[in-house]
């Protein structure tokens, strides 16, 4: 039987995202076990990250510095913008090193089951961005879900008036994926967003 405060731990680690019970006593095995190497440098950066972290006024990132190194990065491109839901979104977006603007986040997606309305994100701030000029282009990365599409055409609604290119990424076919076995809501999209071939 492990004490109350290993126990404490293995239920805090099983709470994270992707973990389960078994795999968090496994993880808090291994950092009794490896109590320098891993356990250590562990307790150091998530005190570290602790005392630091912060939400970037500009964009709504998680870093920490306030603007986030993404904002203060003068190699990025100012006339480009992405507009994603959600932080790990844009981390997600960002580590393919394929996006040369910068973002911003919305903090979720217009949901009436929900009850998400346009005031519980940060489209007000998004509309603010674009009205102060120099953005060119909006990139609108919402989920492929109902809620995203959802909040991507309320976007569109709210930018209509701007001298801004609206762009949404696109949605289909994966690379390599086979047809058998696609659900039709992908089916369908890539039908309705085919191009002809050159």
């Amino acid at each position: 039987m492990a004490s109350q405060e290993i126990e404490a731990l293995s239920q805090a680690l099983a709470r994270l995202p992707g973990l389960g019970p078994r795999s968090a006593r496994r993880a808090v095995l291994h950092l009794m076990k490896k109590r320098e190497t891993a356990l250590q440098p562990l307790l150091s950066a998530l005190r570290e990250v602790s005392e630091k972290l912060s939400s970037c006024s500009i964009c709504g990132n998680v870093d920490t510095s306030d603007p986030c190194s993404i904002c203060r990065d003068p190699r990025r491109d100012e006339k480009m913008l992405c507009v994603v839901e959600e932080v790990a979104d844009l981390w997600a977006l960002d580590r393919s090193r394929l996006f040369p603007g910068r973002y911003h986040v919305l903090g979720g997606r217009l949901s009436a089951l929900e009850g998400v309305r346009p005031e519980d994100l940060t489209i007000d701030k998004l509309v603010r961005r674009v009205s102060e000029g120099g953005i060119d282009e909006v990139v609108l990365a919402m989920n492929a879900t109902l809620e995203g599409q959802t909040t991507a055409h309320y976007l569109a609604e709210r930018l209509e008036g701007f001298p801004i290119r609206l762009s949404q990424l696109a949605h289909g076919l994966p690379v390599g994926g086979e047809l058998d076995y696609l659900d039709e809501g992908t089916l369908a999209q890539a039908l309705r967003a085919r191009r002809p071939i050159s």
